[in-house]
């Protein structure tokens, strides 16, 4: 699903911040209204995926994704989701109950989403952001990867985050093997 109105057919992968980088602060309002601030994630690996509530590629990860916590979570892998769609904050809670998440998940300014991931939306050259965007980030607060919706990584998604997270685990580099770095621009 995409994000934006703008030249269609393109990759993210050009309008991306480059990686490795410190992670910059973002904000996760919960509906709860209680604020998670990702610094606070500080020691855990984190998985951060900003998501459409409404994207089915979106619901997806997130589902792998809490299979994954559960497995994980108690060895300090942490994932988050950011909804940054319209009327997100009204979405979350239907979205947490279908999936069944026990992570984190609530609302991030979409402007604040964009200006993490490096997308530019008033760039004429930058097309849609397609999501999820997936970002991984190690215990040090260093965003090792990032993926847009369209990336290889999702065509085999469950195997490559399980092979990221492992590898993140175990405080190596993060992967950037053929089977899951970033499909090129068209």
């Amino acid at each position: 699903m995409t994000l934006g109105a703008t030249a269609a057919g393109m990759s993210l992968e050009a309008f991306t911040a480059p990686v490795p980088r410190k992670a910059p602060e973002v904000t996760i309002t919960l509906n709860s209204g209680e604020q998670i601030l990702l610094s606070s994630m500080r020691g855990k690996v984190v998985a951060l995926e900003f998501l459409l509530t409404t994207c089915p590629h979106c619901q997806r990860c997130s589902g792998i994704l809490q299979q994954m916590y559960a497995e994980f979570g108690p060895k300090g892998f942490q994932p988050l989701g950011a909804a940054i769609n319209d009327n997100a904050r009204a979405l979350v809670p239907e979205f947490i109950y279908k999936l069944g998440v026990k992570y984190p998940v609530g609302v991030t300014p979409r402007e604040m989403a964009y200006e993490f991931l490096g997308y530019n939306q008033n760039d004429p050259n930058a097309g849609p952001m397609l999501m999820p965007q997936l970002v991984f980030i190690d215990r040090k607060g260093i965003v090792q990867v990032q993926y847009a919706g369209d990336a290889d990584f999702f065509k085999n998604e469950e195997v490559n985050m399980r092979t990221q997270v492992e590898a993140m685990m175990k405080g190596t580099a993060a992967v950037k093997s053929a089977a899951i770095t970033r499909k090129s621009s068209k």
